[in-house]
């Protein structure tokens, strides 16, 4: 087995937390991913997972080899792509990732479109909160991401901009008398860069609201038409329920506010990837503008 395969094989344990989890994701045997750890243990020469009741876990070196691992094997995968991407871009890969509203709203018809244009052009999406997607363009996994405003620890460079705005959104019968701190608060998961914004929010407020958590854009704008509460949500998400009168934007100090999606991109790009940037920024209708280097 390759060095590549016992990463790979590493970093499923890692994630999945059992042989048998990371063995149904990559699709080969318990005993195959076991051998594949016990080899690459071997080469390290120190122990880089330990029992941890039915599971298994880090432990601090493999803690510490684990990011390395990601980064070898986004680098191995970019490589590749770059490679084959160099001789015919138009038939090469583009690997994205991107916070769960963007993938749900603002991806769907960019990607569409660029697929009429590059119909042989091959794409690899992964929808995820901000604390997922921004690891995976760090370590290679990923060509661009397209989020909110990058980390500023984050080495990368932002390619485009396109504006959204988060406003609260509630049915129209809060619209009358409504007050932010004595309804419910309908959060996304822990992780969303949303959450944490409207968690900021909130306590800007002489009360303290209750709140409930659900895991996607579409659970918490479902919640608000279902009348649950209110929700704080890029204009984008509700355009459609709002139009119908469903649901109704509700007046809260400090919104609507200004966070604009970010295209983000590896320093350096394969020739596949550039041409998704390049079509992003001639479609007109999209609302991406080119943000030059600083």
């Amino acid at each position: 087995m390759t060095t590549n395969a016992r990463l790979r094989a590493f970093v499923g344990v890692a994630d999945t937390g059992s042989v048998r989890a990371a063995a149904r994701r990559l699709f080969v045997t318990e005993s195959s991913v076991s051998a594949a750890i016990a080899a690459l243990v071997r080469e390290v020469g120190v122990p880089l997972l330990e029992r941890d009741g039915r599971g298994v876990r880090l432990t601090p070196a493999g803690e510490r080899y684990v990011d390395y691992a990601r980064t070898i094997l986004g680098l191995h995968d970019q490589a590749m792509a770059a490679a084959r991407g160099e001789s015919a871009p138009e038939q090469g890969l583009v690997r994205l990732a991107s916070v769960t509203t963007a993938g749900e709203h603002v991806l769907p018809y960019l990607l569409a479109s660029f697929r009429t244009t590059h119909p042989l052009m091959q794409l690899r999406l992964e929808v995820a909160p901000r604390d997922v997607v921004w690891p995976m363009l760090a370590h290679h996994e990923v060509d661009l991401v397209v989020a909110g405003r990058p980390p500023d620890e984050l080495t990368a460079r932002v390619r485009a901009v396109r504006p959204n705005s988060l406003v609260v959104v509630g049915v129209p019968e809060l619209a009358g008398d409504f007050t932010p701190g004595r309804v419910t608060w309908l959060l996304r998961e822990i992780g969303s860069g949303t959450r944490s914004t409207c968690l900021a929010l909130l306590q800007g407020l002489e009360d303290d609201p209750p709140l409930l958590t659900f895991g996607s854009t579409g659970a918490v704008v479902a919640g608000a038409v279902a009348g649950l509460g209110v929700t704080l949500v890029s204009r984008e998400a509700v355009s459609a329920h709002v139009a119908d009168g469903r649901l109704v934007e509700l007046p809260v100090p400090g919104t609507p506010m200004d966070r604009p999606w970010h295209l983000v991109a590896a320093e350096e790009l394969t020739p596949s990837a550039e041409l998704l940037v390049k079509h992003l920024l001639a479609d007109a209708e999209g609302g991406w503008r080119v943000v030059r280097p600083g």
